[in-house]
Order: structure tokens, then sequence, then C-alpha cells
């Protein structure tokens, strides 16, 4: 798969769009967070 047609999903802590990554290949439809800093931080949000 080229990199311009990777699946991609908008980070609800810091709304910046994120693409696909190896390491998610059998946990896509789970992943929310674009890092662990934004997943660390889902507690602050509101």
């Amino acid at each position: 798969m080229k990199k311009q047609h990777l699946p991609t999903k908008m980070c609800p802590i810091c709304n910046r769009s994120f693409a696909w990554r190896k390491k998610w290949e059998k946990n896509w439809e789970n992943v929310k967070y674009c890092s662990k800093k934004c997943s660390s931080n889902k507690n602050k949000l509101g």
C-alpha cells in the first residue's frame, strides 16, 4: 500500500489527523489517539 493511500483518523485530544501504522495493523479499529502523550491526556479533556 502506498503512503498516500493509508487510512487516517482524527485524534480527539489534539485534533490532528494521523495515518495508519504497521504497529497498529491488528488493532486499527481500536486506535483512538495519535500518540502516547495524547492517550495519557485523555482524562484532561473538557
